[in-house]
């Protein structure tokens, strides 16, 4: 409940903050798993430029607290696009490429929020919220999707099973498919790929 609050209490900003003219401001969110706070320039980092991001924090607003739910990729996730503890919603830790599960179609979204006030919505990159098609981000709420439905350390050729013959690899990690919207276009990502 608080992250939906703190969610609501952002979106309230921004839509106060808005000007007054007819179209609402672009909303961006990056979500990065595995990153400390000071590794990009809007938050400090001085070991590699990145003046993309730099720029649009400049000239939009940059939120510098989020709690998540758990720290691992699947769980906070669905506890930033729900607003909810990930326990609720049912993710529990990081869901894998033998999950049969994921979140709940009849849970809402921050995408769906944003729809309903006239947005544009696409996700792109690691999903990690299910990777059965009734889990896909088109059926939560946004228009576009390209990317991963898992992590790329849950593949074939992770460094824990490389040694080992194909085979046997894919006893453990199944291939890892790279999904447009709700169709795998490459059903085996490489790391050549990546």
């Amino acid at each position: 409940m608080r992250i939906l609050f703190l969610l609501l209490t952002a979106w309230s900003s921004i839509s106060l903050s808005a000007k007054t003219d007819t179209n609402p401001p672009n909303v961006v969110v990056i979500f990065m798993d595995d990153m400390a706070y000071a590794d990009i320039g809007p938050f400090g980092a001085k070991a590699y430029p990145t003046p993309h991001l730099d720029r649009m924090a400049k000239e939009g607003r940059k939120f510098t607290d989020f709690y998540v739910t758990q720290a691992v990729c699947s769980a906070s996730r669905a506890g930033l696009l729900t607003g909810c503890y990930n326990v609720r919603v049912g993710i529990l830790g990081a869901l894998g490429p033998k999950s049969t599960h994921g979140l709940n179609p009849k849970e809402k979204t921050l995408a769906e929020l944003c729809k309903q006030r006239g947005y544009a919505t696409a996700c792109f990159g690691k999903w990690h919220l299910g990777h059965h098609q009734k889990f896909l981000p088109l059926q939560h709420g946004f228009d576009e999707y390209f990317g991963i439905p898992y992590s790329n350390d849950m593949w074939p050729y992770h460094p824990g099973v490389r040694h080992l013959p194909m085979a046997e690899r894919l006893k453990k990690w199944p291939h890892l498919p790279l999904i447009e919207g709700n169709k795998i276009i490459n059903p085996t990502v490489t790391g050549e790929d990546q």
